[in-house]
């Protein structure tokens, strides 16, 4: 879908004024392009969600420095392709580079069927349905979530708790909250 030009640049103009809302606007336009970036050059889901968080997170902090002569979604990639050659280097010179990502990926294909003593909480209010779609989402989302309404725990918190920058927290929860609102949506239709 074309983007007009004019438009765009009201949301980035906005969103350098600090609007949520165009925030909002450029992570859904522009999400695909670079998770579909991402995902060419790492073949890893996770991974490539990681960097697009990343990558936004940045793109969000420093809006005020892109340059309105060039192209928005040019300037996302810069970063992206950056933060991916930082997280390359950093996992060649680390230790943990030698562990097997095998034994990574397979925790995160076991599922827990458990309730936990959250589920029961929200089992008895009636909420089940909400956690069930919630358990769609990938582990990271789900805990994001489970950290902002089930624990009400503030940005800050959630950032401590997960030793990640505030800006990774507010991209993962908008983009979480996109994620279940979809999956609500197709689930009523």
């Amino acid at each position: 879908m074309e983007i007009n030009p004019d438009h765009l640049l009201d949301k980035i103009r906005e969103a350098k004024n600090g609007s949520q809302s165009a925030f909002n606007y450029l992570l859904d336009k522009y999400w695909n392009d670079v998770y579909g970036f991402q995902l060419k050059k790492t073949k890893n889901e996770y991974e490539s969600e990681d960097i697009t968080i990343q990558t936004f997170s940045k793109a969000f902090n420093k809006i005020e420095s892109f340059d309105e002569n060039y192209s928005f979604t040019t300037w996302l990639i810069a970063i992206s392709k950056n933060i991916h050659i930082d997280q390359v280097r950093k996992k060649n010179a680390s230790i943990r580079s030698r562990t097997s990502m095998q034994d990574e990926e397979r925790v995160y294909e076991i599922a827990d069927e458990t309730p936990g003593i959250e589920d029961k909480l929200i089992k008895e209010q009636n909420l089940e349905q909400l956690l069930a779609d919630i358990k769609q989402l990938k582990p990271h989302y789900q805990q994001v979530i489970n950290l902002r309404f089930f624990q009400e725990k503030s940005y800050k918190e959630i950032a401590a708790i997960l030793d990640e920058p505030m800006n990774n927290i507010k991209v993962k929860l908008l983009r979480a909250k996109k994620l279940l609102a979809e999956i609500i949506e197709l689930r009523k239709s």
